[in-house]
């Protein structure tokens, strides 16, 4: 199985949003099916087969997540980091802002959720595999 070290050196790869479907697919080949990482401190508690899971330590000091989600502006942000123009800590700054309390990713079925306090879905992707 995977460790929470093996997943950090290749999430140590990315610059940005841009480079987010390569460590997808690097930790996929690793035995990761799926993760949830909670916005108010960026820890992430990631699956594997047969009931195996780890989960990171916290990445920073605890956000406040707005009880309001703005979908909107969440996409506006998700696209910017997406092009490389923020940081993971900007882009989790942003998502506390609109409302985004954590995001899971599905590895079998390469999606990725966005969920707000509530737990509705507010937006998902497909992650690309390239």
């Amino acid at each position: 199985m995977f460790t929470v070290e093996q997943i950090e050196r290749a999430h140590g790869k990315v610059k940005s949003g841009a480079d987010f479907p390569k460590y997808i697919q690097e930790i996929k080949e690793m035995g990761v099916a799926e993760f949830e990482t909670w916005v108010f401190d960026s820890h992430t508690i990631y699956f594997g087969k047969g009931g195996f899971q780890t989960k990171s330590e916290p990445k920073y000091e605890e956000l406040t997540i707005s009880d309001t989600s703005d979908k909107a502006k969440f996409e506006t942000y998700l696209k910017i980091h997406q092009k490389g123009e923020t940081d993971y800590f900007t882009f989790c700054t942003h998502c506390a802002e609109t409302g985004i309390e954590k995001w899971v990713a599905n590895l079998d079925r390469m999606t990725c959720i966005y969920y707000d306090k509530e737990g509705n879905d507010i937006l998902t992707e497909v992650v690309p595999s390239k």
